[in-house]
């Protein structure tokens, strides 16, 4: 099962700044809230969580590098 970036759209402003991080072209603004379209293709590379503004965006996991 793929786990993709959860959306909390009662969270969501439509600020898209989310959409203008995504370099999958995985976001889009769809009726003023952000939705996911491609999850296939997700990276996980945490931008949207970063840049949201509101916390409407969550990943459910977090990645830890051990340097050796």
């Amino acid at each position: 099962m793929f786990e993709s970036p959860v959306i909390d759209p009662g969270k969501c402003d439509g600020c898209g700044l989310c959409v203008t991080v995504c370099h999958l072209d995985g976001l889009a603004l769809v009726a003023g809230t952000v939705a996911i379209i491609a999850t296939t293709e997700c990276d996980w590379c945490a931008d949207c969580e970063v840049v949201c503004p509101t916390g409407a965006i969550t990943c459910p996991f977090e990645i830890v590098v051990l340097e050796c």
